[in-house]
């Protein structure tokens, strides 16, 4: 499993390469660590590393994926971007993973409905595609005027993160 972990205003790539009871080997920006690590309760956890023990407490903040961590006399501010984060991110923000002329799905789902073919002539704001992921239907509109090039999915597809589902060619102006 891969994370991006965002703490304090430090991102951090964590993957869990191996795991054998306590004893975890993990990945941070490509550096390895073996640590040993126990749940002693909900919010706590004793990790011992190179010999040290580190006693930490995560708190949820009560946002999505935001933990306050607690180290001895350090506090750290924590947000797990992960698919999920990402799609909600991008769905503030208006579909901004999308360009003008290219919709692309921004977590894996199924497709629920398409609204145009290859050869269609489209509005910029005119719905395309409706895409159903972790329970919401989310509609994706164009975002420039144009002739459809390319729809490589169909109702009921399933689809990946980031995979492509419409194509636009932007119409001249004159």
């Amino acid at each position: 499993m891969e994370l991006e972990l965002k703490i304090n205003k430090r991102s951090a790539v964590v993957k869990d390469v191996k795991q054998e009871g306590n004893i975890m080997t993990i990945s941070v920006d490509d550096v390895l660590y073996e640590v040993d690590v126990v749940k002693v309760n909900d919010q706590e956890f004793s990790i011992l590393h190179n010999g040290k023990s580190y006693n930490i407490e995560v708190i949820e903040t009560g946002e999505p994926k935001h933990y306050s961590v607690n180290a001895l006399k350090y506090k750290f501010d924590v947000e797990v971007i992960d698919n999920e984060a990402r799609y909600r991110l991008n769905r503030m923000q208006g579909g901004s993973i999308n360009s003008d002329n290219t919709i692309r799905s921004p977590m894996p789902g199924k497709v629920v409905k398409v609204f145009v073919k290859p050869g269609d002539h489209v509005e910029a704001g005119q719905a395309l595609i409706v895409l159903s992921a972790m329970k919401m239907e989310s509609e994706f509109k164009a975002g420039t005027r144009g002739i459809v090039r390319e729809v490589p999915v169909k109702e009921g597809d399933t689809v990946d993160t980031n995979q492509l589902l419409v194509v636009i060619d932007e119409e001249e102006t004159a």
